[in-house]
């Protein structure tokens, strides 16, 4: 009887072993944060220290609380997301929420587009022996272009076309997000073993069997390990395709109003937005995950 509470005490204990190192190097973080922050915004707080008088508690008073630090603390960065997305209206033009919303639909398309894309280029590889060999190269030469090059040219483009907002945007991401998926999937898609693929002749499984009866289901976790990735990549190509156009609404227009007016407080409230997006994005994907491998039968 008393081995049972043991047994239950262990996930726990995982837990709280986990959550101590995470916690300890949080807080080495902060602390190393606070004390970069004095120097850093010295050049702004140092007269305003010396007309007040000097001392401990006007250094840390101004260099901490300034309006428009070189580095703000981490508490100025709390209250300036506190204020922008629970103090106003979630469509107001103010709020991390608004801004957030539409990154985020930009985000998503391209993140379907660029893992059908990369799906699709990994399967044509996988049974086109040709392609592994002459579009592969191309593939990863084109993650050699720098982002930042390529946007604006693409931008431009599509706006002369007539395509302007969600789909310039999304495109860009598509682009960041389709190299993974398909490096991913060509691993995954010739995962299983020659014995494997042998057993499948003998049943004389025509192709398309062998892919979505082998192939396939063996490419799951290298998919979703592929898509984790992908999906962090295509948030950050939505705000680089927000940059170049001048826009007035997204994550990426947040950060231009703030570099625009010297608001350094709304520039990393904006950024840990964007942290915060990818963080659930790659979490949900992590759902998708587990619950798609126990429905294919692997064991919690």
């Amino acid at each position: 009887m008393s081995a049972a509470p043991a047994i239950a005490a262990r996930p726990v204990a995982r837990e709280t072993g986990n959550a101590v190192p995470v916690t300890v190097v949080c807080l080495c973080i902060l602390l190393a944060w606070y004390l970069a922050a004095i120097p850093m915004n010295w050049v702004i707080t140092g007269p305003k220290i010396e007309a007040a008088g000097g001392g401990l508690s006007n250094i840390l008073s101004f260099s901490w609380n300034d309006a428009r630090p070189v580095i703000p603390a981490p508490h100025q960065i709390a209250q300036e997301l506190w204020k922008s997305v629970f103090t106003v209206a979630p469509w107001s033009v103010k709020s991390l929420l608004y801004h957030g919303w539409i990154t985020l639909s930009s985000t998503l398309l391209g993140f379907v587009l660029g893992s059908l894309l990369g799906i699709a280029l990994a399967i044509a590889i996988v049974h086109v022996k040709f392609l592994a060999k002459s579009l592969m190269p191309w593939i990863i030469a084109s993650q050699t272009i720098p982002i930042l090059a390529i946007a604006p040219m693409v931008i431009v483009v599509l706006g002369s076309i007539g395509f302007t907002g969600l789909v310039p945007k999304s495109l860009i991401s598509m682009y960041l997000c389709f190299f993974p998926v398909t490096i991913g999937m060509v691993k995954g898609l010739t995962s299983p073993e020659t014995t494997q693929l042998d057993l499948m002749r003998t049943y004389h499984a025509s192709t398309s069997q062998v892919l979505w009866k082998l192939r396939f289901p063996a490419s799951v976790p290298f998919l979703f390990t592929s898509l984790k990735v992908a999906v962090a990549i295509a948030l950050t190509g939505a705000i680089v395709g927000e940059l170049p156009t001048g826009a007035i609404a997204g994550i990426g227009a947040r950060l231009l109003q703030g570099s625009y007016y010297g608001q350094t407080v709304q520039i990393w409230a904006a950024l840990f937005m964007g942290s915060f997006l990818a963080a659930a994005l790659v979490w949900l994907v992590s759902v998708a995950e587990r619950f798609t491998l126990r429905r294919m039968g692997e064991k919690p």
